[in-house]
């Protein structure tokens, strides 16, 4: 390899140069051995392979796969919605890369990390000569050295890379005895376990190959029905059969409360996952399914499918589980729970519409809907950069997000700092100020957990995290704080709201408080201590509030950790509403402006309930104002994302607080908020009608905040990211695809994107 160490000088050491070496000419090809469909599937028939430098993170480098377009191919593909323009992956040794040969041409081969473990990419390199190929290869070698060490591979010898050349694993022995197993189950999946939820004591659970007995004592077989298994393809971006199996549910013996989600067949179990809420599960009482994910040891999230034969078996299925995630979350026996606390929980689980892959009869909106300036420069107005703040406090990223009501600003919270935005009349949003080094009216400095806009945006509440019992008054004007507001000595203020939905519109002075059991008012104009003793109201037991909301009428709102929901018609009284927790801690809660809706936020989905009393003495009413009956609570709506796009996401889902959108005199008809790079979208009105899983997404580059709607405006979303502030029009979020939703290439990024200046 010494006769290319003067070439990789000189293109190695060139820090502009972001394409190390490139082959002009090949194709790439999935394989997937044993796959019943296809075993080689040409991916790109013509294609370009490069090493690129990783942009901005030193010493890691990626391969890139670029599909070519022969002459007219691209304007054949300019009317289509997404494009598959190239594969990336990063250059490490867990790729197992390693040349080899086809039909006399040179290739590449490595692991498709988030396929299955004997899934493979191969790029046969046609016309190459073997010079070139030998300083590619090196060059994929001396980029798995400076990953994996960190440091420059200048000066190193060809030895050292010997570690990263990949040899095959020796053949594993055959067992003695082996059963016989139909052809479905000698194609059916590797087992499948939680990467967190893995037995730690080996004896108690052993993973084998499908066809080899797998053992998992200390199980009681609680419901068990045949199924069809499934598992999405992201390359075919289809549900594949994986074969008759036998689903079941099963209890762990030695430890309370622990349950197991298992497929297997004659010859063994196929995979085995704890039920909980982390699975993502959503129900298809059309067609007789369960649908889940999972997130394997590697950290790649699969999306599962079970398709059961009939009603009664679906339903067994469904009972069982959602009894067992229940006792999981409580910690409790299921028959503890009344009998209209258990039709509550059972009734989210009612049939949704959900239709199969690609049925679109119901389009969401698409260009030809836009204005006419809208549709031709969509991706210019996506979003805009301008100047950006100032760096002032390194290593603190955006925490909060709060949009204005009166003053068209917004504020976001980075440390002991607060960036202030303007809302331009382009629809962008532009650095204004930045008010510095939060500090009490003793000047001690403090990074403000929560902030609430108060007085026609002309103060901003402060909860400072090393004094619980008191609120901070910041004048926006002046940039700091002017008085310290005292609540009382004893009780702590852990949530804020403002009187009414649109109090901060206001001169009123009085706001809502919550501590983990108690509601109280807030009147920073009385002496002394400023908790108002006649609006107060501590409640028995460990109720975890976890947040509070208020209607246009100053209806409250409150939920907590166990996940329940309690609406009153005002402060100090007991709940007129209190509906039964689902046992998943709620983190948010927002509210229509007539008190009709309430979105809850848990990390994996979201609970939407229509406060109408449908039945009964005060049907017509809201449950603010008056108790459901017993018999007639309110249907709950999960609102969650598919399985299958969070699998391309790639990770866990942990959503941050939903907000409908709002103003004085509108009807709120979306709701918004994100998890890790993505703003997610509902359309409210699809939502009442049943449409749970129409939503749209955008995906950033940088880790998403928060987000909400421009006060007065439904189709402008904030977004505060970890290191930018920007908005987008919500008609430039898109469908859900491979495309939208897949880790990208690390090259494609809008200006703002790649924007990476903390204030």
């Amino acid at each position: 390899m010494n006769i290319f160490r003067s070439l990789i000088g000189k293109v190695w050491q060139d820090p502009n140069a972001a394409e190390v070496v490139k082959i002009s000419s090949g194709q790439l090809y999935l394989v997937r051995p044993g796959n019943i469909r296809t075993s080689r599937e040409c991916i790109y028939n013509e294609a370009m392979a490069t090493i690129r430098r990783v942009p901005s993170v030193e010493h890691n480098f990626q391969l890139v796969i670029t599909r070519v377009y022969e002459d007219g191919d691209q304007e054949l593909l300019e009317d289509e919605d997404e494009t598959d323009e190239e594969r990336v992956f990063l250059i490490s040794e867990e790729l197992e890369f390693h040349p080899g040969e086809t039909d006399g041409e040179p290739n590449f081969i490595w692991r498709d990390l988030h396929g299955d473990v004997d899934e493979f990419y191969e790029y046969v390199a046609t016309g190459t000569n073997d010079p070139t190929r030998v300083f590619f290869e090196t060059c994929m070698y001396r980029a798995m050295y400076e990953r994996k060490y960190k440091k420059s591979a200048d000066g190193t010898r060809d030895s050292d890379f010997n570690e990263f050349v990949w040899h095959p694993p020796a053949p594993t022995p055959k067992p003695n005895a082996r059963r016989k197993v139909s052809k479905k189950a000698e194609q059916a999946p590797q087992p499948s376990t939680s990467q967190h939820t893995v037995v730690d004591d080996p004896p108690s659970s052993t993973r084998q190959s499908p066809g080899v007995s797998v053992d998992i004592p200390n199980m009681e077989v609680l419901v068990s029905q045949e199924a069809v298994l499934y598992l999405w393809d992201p390359n075919t971006e289809m549900f594949e059969n994986q074969g008759i199996v036998t689903a079941q549910i099963s209890r762990q013996t030695d430890t309370k409360f622990v349950y197991w989600l298992t497929a297997s067949t004659s010859s063994g179990v196929l995979l085995y996952h704890q039920i909980s809420s982390e699975m993502n599960q959503r129900w298809s009482h059309k067609i007789f399914s369960l649908t889940w994910n999972h997130l394997e040891d590697d950290g790649t999230q699969r999306s599962w499918l079970f398709k059961l034969h009939n009603q009664e078996d679906f339903a067994d299925i469904l009972a069982m589980f959602t009894h067992c995630l229940w006792e999981t979350l409580h910690q409790t026996s299921w028959g503890k729970a009344k009998p209209d606390e258990q039709n509550y929980i059972m009734s989210s689980t009612e049939d949704i519409e959900m239709k199969e892959i690609g049925d679109d009869d119901e389009e969401e909106e698409v260009l030809s809907e836009l204005d006419p300036d809208e549709a031709s420069d969509e991706e210019e107005q996506e979003e805009e950069e301008d100047e950006q703040p100032p760096a002032l406090t390194k290593g603190d990223q955006n925490s909060q997000l709060t949009v204005g009501y009166k003053g068209d600003r917004s504020y976001v919270v980075r440390g002991n700092n607060i960036g202030v935005f303007r809302h331009s009349s382009d629809e962008a949003v532009k650095y204004y100020a930045t008010i510095s080094k939060i500090a009490t009216t003793k000047g001690k400095e403090f990074k403000p957990k929560h902030v609430m806009l108060h007085e026609q945006d002309s103060k901003m509440i402060l909860m400072n995290p090393t004094d619980p019992h008191s609120l901070y008054s910041m004048d926006i004007e002046r940039g700091k704080v002017v008085e310290e507001w005292k609540v009382h000595d004893d009780i702590s203020v852990d949530h804020i709201a403002p009187d009414n939905k649109f109090a901060p519109t206001t001169r009123e002075q009085t706001l809502v408080g919550a501590s983990h059991n108690a509601l109280f008012r807030i009147d920073p104009r009385v002496d002394g201590t400023k908790l108002v003793d006649s609006q107060y109201k501590q409640y028995a037991g460990k109720n975890k509030f976890s947040g509070v909301a208020t209607t246009a009428a100053g209806k409250v709102a409150v939920v907590s950790e166990k996940g329940d929901v309690r609406l009153f018609d005002s402060i100090g009284k007991n709940a007129k509403t209190a509906l039964p927790p689902f046992g998943d801690p709620i983190i948010g809660i927002d509210v229509t402006a007539d008190g009709r809706y309430i979105v809850a936020t848990t990390k994996t989905y979201l609970l939407l309930i229509d406060t109408l009393i449908g039945e009964g003495r005060y049907q017509g009413q809201l449950g603010f104002d008056r108790s459901f009956p017993a018999t007639a609570k309110p249907i709950p709506r999960r609102l969650q994302l598919r399985g299958e796009h969070v699998a391309y996401m790639g990770h866990s889902i942990s959503f941050t607080p939903a907000k409908f959108n709002q103003g004085e005199g509108q009807e709120e008809n979306a709701i918004v908020t994100s998890t890790g790079q993505f703003v997610i979208a509902w359309d409210f009105a699809k939502v009442k009608k049943g449409h749970l899983d129409k939503y749209e997404i955008k995906k950033y580059e940088d880790h998403v905040v928060q987000d909400n709607f421009k006060f007065g405006d439904d189709k402008q979303i904030i977004v505060a990211l970890n290191n930018n502030v920007l908005a987008i029009n919500k008609k430039n979020l898109k469908k859900p695809t491979r495309q939208s939703l897949a880790p990208s290439s690390g090259n494609l990024h809008s200006r703002s994107d790649i924007v990476n200046s903390p204030y």
